[in-house]
C-alpha cells in the first residue's frame, strides 16, 4: 500500500471513531432525559444542589464585625491603577541614529574650544526639539541626554525642565524617564548657589536664539521659570502622590532627591558610599555605558539654599505625615523601595516639635508607641520581627539615631533589654544593637548597656561580634563616661586578670586571641584582626584612666614588636591613633617617637609605614623634626626611588634643609606659631599644607585628624 492509501486508511479509522462516539452520544442523551424528567417529579432537593441559607435564622446573623481587627489597618486599594508610566510611542529611528552618533562626542569631549562645544549642543538641542518627552522614555536616549545634560547651559537645563511640568507624575514613574528627572534635579541642585547670588540668566546663544521660530516662541522663551519654581513645582506634584511614589521602584530614588535638595544636605557624600541616592546595580550600569556621575563638589557639601524650600519641605512632611495611613506607614518600614525613603523623612523631621507627637509619622511607624507606651504584645511582636528583617532593621537603626531620651529609653527597656544575648548574635538584630548601644544618650543609659552586655564581652570578641564591643567603646568616648567598667569587661573577656596579663592587652586585642592561647602562639604568626585594631583605637581616644592601660600594655612591649607593627595595614594604624590622639600627652608621644629614631627612613619606604613617619612628623618639636630630616637625607638616593620615599622627603622639606637650614627652621618656627595660635579654636584638627619647601609642588597628604577607617584604606596598603 502507498503512502496516500495509508493516509486514507488512518483518515477513515479516525472518522469511524467519531462516528461511535457519536452514536453512543445520542443513545446516552435519551437516558439524560428520562433522569431529568424523573427529578423534575420529585420534590427532593438534588444532593449536589446549592442552597443558600436565609437571610435571618434566629439568632445566627450572617453578616458579623470582625472584632480582633484594628481600625485604621483595612488594606489600600492598589493605586498603580492610577497612575501608569508615560508613554509616547517609539521614537523616530532617523533621530535615535543621530543621537548615538553624537554619543562618542559626549564620551569623549573633544572639542577644539568651548565655543565648538556649545555648538555643538545647541545643534543637539535644535535636532531634538518636539521630541524631548518621547526621548526621555527610550532606554538609550533616555541615557545619552543625561550625558547631554552635563554640558548643557543652565537656560538649556531650565528649559528642558520646564518642558516635564504637566507630565511630571507620568515621567517620576517610568523606568527610564526616572532617571532623567533625577539628573535634571541634581543639575538644579549645583545651579542653585549661583541662581541664589543673581548669577545665573537666560544665558542662550545666538545660535539658540536663531532656533526660535517666532515672536510667541520668543515670549514663552524669556518666561522660562528659574530653578528656584521648578524645584517648588516639582514639590507640589509629587506631595499629592507622595505614599504611592514611596512605593515605586522607579520614583523612589527621586523623592530622597528632592528631600536632599530642599534641605540643603549633602547628596552625594563620598565618604559615605551608604548614602548615594542611585543602586548599585544602576550605578554599575552607568559605569560600564561610560555615564560618569556628578561628581560635583556642590553635592558633596551642605548648601545654602532659598527660603522657600524650608517652607515647601516643612509643609510636605506635615502634610505627608498627617495623610499616610497607619497601615502605609508600617508597610513602608519593612519595604526595599519605600523604608530608605520614610528613614531620610524622619532624619528631617527630627529637629522639628512635632516630630514626637502621638499620631506623627513616628508614633505610626512604631504601632503607637508615643501615644501608649504601655507594653503591648501585639507591637512586641511587630518590632521583634522587625530586628531580624533586612530592611526592618535599618529602619530601627534610623529610629535610634533619632529618637530623643526619653523614647530612645522607652524603645531599649521594651525591645532590647533582658534580650541581649539573643540579638547581639542573630546576623542581623546585632547591627541594630549596635546602633543602639553608639547612640546611648546619657551616661546613665550607657552604665544599664555595659552592665547587661559586659559579661558577654568574651563571646562578643571570639565569635564574630566585636563590633558590639566597639560600639560601646564609642558611646563611651563620645559620652566620657563608663570606661572603667568596659576596661574591666575587656579584661575579663581576655582571661586577662593579673597584672602580668594585663601587660598583653594591647597584644591581646590586635590579634584578638585570649591570653592562655596567646602565651602558648607563635607570636609571629598571629595575624592582625581588623575589628581588634578598631577597638584599641577607640580606647586610645577616651581619657587618661581609659586609654591608660593600652599605653602601659604599649611600653611593655619589645621595641622591635611594634617597630613590625608599623609596617601592617592594622598594626600601622594603632600607631597612628596614639599620635592623633588628644588624650595623649606630649610627653607619652614624645616617648613613643623616639623609640622608632633611627628606622624613619627605613619606614618611609613602606607604604604602610610612611603613614607613621608622616603622623609621628605632624606631633613633634623642630629639634625632633630635624634629626627625621637628617635620618631621611642619610638615604636620600633610596628615597628618590621610592615612590613613599619621594613623598616624605617632600613633606619634610628635605631639599630646603639640605640647601638653606636656618631659613627651613625659621619657616617650622614660624608654621608652631601658627599651630599654637588657632589651637583654641581648630585643636589638633589644624593641618597645615605648607610642610613643603617652595616649588617643590603638592605631595598627596593624609590628614590623620580625619583620616578613613581602617576598612577603607586596607586595601590602599596591601
Amino acid at each position: 500500500m502507498g503512502v496516500e492509501g495509508k493516509r486514507k486508511t488512518r483518515r477513515g479509522k479516525r472518522g469511524g471513531e467519531a462516528k461511535r462516539k457519536e452514536n453512543d452520544g445520542t443513545n446516552g442523551s435519551k437516558e439524560s432525559a428520562q433522569e431529568q424528567a424523573k427529578y423534575a417529579t420529585t420534590t427532593e432537593p438534588i444532593a449536589s444542589e446549592y442552597i443558600p441559607p436565609p437571610m435571618d435564622s434566629g439568632d445566627q446573623k450572617l453578616f458579623f464585625y470582625d472584632t480582633n481587627a484594628q481600625p485604621g489597618e483595612e488594606e489600600p486599594q492598589d493605586p498603580t491603577e492610577k497612575i501608569s508610566p508615560a508613554s509616547y510611542g517609539l521614537v523616530n529611528p532617523d533621530l535615535q541614529k543621530y543621537l548615538k552618533g553624537c554619543e562618542g562626542m559626549l564620551d569623549d569631549q573633544a572639542f577644539e574650544s568651548a565655543e565648538d562645544r556649545d555648538i555643538f549642543v545647541t545643534n543637539v538641542y535644535s535636532e531634538m526639539k518636539n521630541f524631548e518627552l518621547q526621548l526621555t522614555t527610550d532606554h538609550e536616549c533616555s541615557r545619552i541626554l543625561e550625558k547631554l545634560f552635563r554640558i548643557s547651559s543652565n537656560y538649556q537645563i531650565r528649559r528642558f525642565f520646564s518642558l516635564t511640568k504637566d507630565d511630571i507624575i507620568l515621567l517620576v514613574v517610568h523606568r527610564f524617564s526616572s532617571h532623567t528627572i533625577q539628573t535634571l534635579l541634581l543639575l538644579s541642585a549645583v545651579a542653585l548657589g549661583s541662581e541664589m547670588r543673581g548669577e545665573t540668566a537666560d544665558d542662550f546663544t545666538e545660535a539658540a536664539a536663531a532656533d526660535e521660530d517666532d515672536g510667541a516662541s520668543q515670549a514663552i522663551r524669556t518666561k522660562l521659570p528659574t530653578f528656584e519654581e521648578l524645584v517648588l513645582g516639582l514639590t507640589n506634584a509629587l506631595t499629592e502622590q507622595w505614599s504611592y511614589m514611596m512605593s515605586n521602584e522607579y520614583a523612589s530614588h527621586i523623592l530622597r532627591v528632592l528631600l536632599l535638595v530642599l534641605a540643603g544636605k549633602p547628596i552625594e557624600d563620598q565618604k559615605n558610599p551608604k548614602s548615594a541616592v542611585k543602586s548599585k546595580r544602576s550605578a554599575k550600569y552607568m559605569e560600564d555605558r561610560n555615564g560618569a556621575p556628578i561628581n560635583h563638589r556642590v553635592l558633596s557639601e551642605t548648601r545654602t539654599v532659598p527660603a522657600s524650600f524650608g517652607q515647601a519641605l516643612e509643609g510636605l512632611l506635615s502634610t505627608v505625615g498627617n495623610a499616610m495611613s497607619d497601615y502605609t506607614a508600617r508597610s513602608a518600614t519593612n519595604s526595599t523601595v519605600g523604608s530608605p525613603v520614610l528613614q531620610l523623612m524622619l532624619e528631617l523631621q527630627a529637629q522639628k516639635p512635632s516630630f514626637e507627637q502621638p499620631g506623627a509619622l513616628l508614633d505610626k511607624c512604631l504601632m503607637g508607641l508615643i501615644t501608649d507606651s504601655a507594653p503591648n504584645p501585639r507591637r512586641n511582636a511587630y518590632v521583634e520581627m522587625m530586628l531580624e528583617d533586612v530592611v526592618g532593621s535599618h529602619f530601627l537603626q534610623a529610629v535610634a539615631r533619632t529618637a530623643s531620651t526619653s523614647l530612645f529609653q522607652v524603645f531599649y527597656q521594651q525591645f532590647l533589654s533582658g534580650k541581649l544575648r539573643k540579638l547581639a548574635f542573630h546576623p542581623i538584630a546585632n547591627f541594630v544593637v549596635q546602633s543602639v548601644f553608639s547612640c546611648a544618650k546619657d551616661k546613665h543609659q550607657l552604665e544599664a548597656m555595659v552592665k547587661e552586655a559586659g559579661p558577654m564581652f568574651g563571646d562578643l570578641l571570639f565569635k564574630n561580634r566585636p563590633g558590639v564591643v566597639r560600639a560601646l567603646v564609642d558611646s563611651s568616648v563620645r559620652l566620657q563616661a563608663g570606661h572603667k567598667e568596659i576596661i574591666g569587661a575587656i579584661y575579663s573577656g581576655l582571661d586577662a586578670n593579673t597584672p602580668e596579663e594585663r601587660n598583653e592587652l594591647i597584644n591581646l586585642l590586635a590579634f584578638l586571641i585570649k591570653y592562655p592561647d596567646f602565651v602558648n602562639a607563635d607570636y609571629n604568626s598571629l595575624p592582625f584582626k581588623i575589628q581588634g585594631s578598631l577597638i584599641i583605637q577607640s580606647i586610645l581616644l577616651l581619657p587618661g584612666d581609659g586609654q591608660g592601660p593600652i599605653l602601659e600594655s604599649f611600653f611593655a612591649q619589645d621595641p622591635a614588636r611594634m617597630y613590625s607593627w608599623c609596617k601592617d595595614p592594622s598594626g600601622s594604624r594603632i600607631i597612628e591613633a596614639v599620635f592623633a590622639s588628644m588624650q595623649i600627652p606630649t610627653r607619652t608621644k614624645r616617648m613613643v617617637r623616639e623609640q622608632f629614631s633611627g628606622h624613619y627612613a627605613d619606614l618611609a619606604l613602606d607604604r604602610c609605614g610612611s603613614h607613621v613617619v608622616d603622623a609621628a612628623w605632624k606631633t613633634a618639636d623642630i629639634a625632633f623634626k630635624e634629626s627625621i630630616v637628617q635620618e631621611l637625607l642619610q638615604k636620600e638616593t633610596q628615597l628618590q626611588d621610592s615612590q613613599f620615599g619621594r613623598i616624605m622627603l617632600r613633606n619634610c622639606g628635605a631639599e630646603h634643609y639640605k640647601r638653606r637650614a636656618d631659613q627651613w627652621r625659621e619657616r617650622e618656627r614660624g608654621l608652631e606659631r601658627k599651630k599654637h595660635m588657632f589651637k583654641d579654636i581648630l585643636g589638633d584638627k589644624l593641618v597645615l599644607n605648607d610642610n613643603k619647601a617652595p616649588g617643590s609642588g603638592s605631595a598627596p597628604e593624609k590628614s590623620q585628624a580625619n583620616a578613613p577607617s581602617l576598612s577603607s584604606r586596607k586595601n590602599k596598603r596591601k
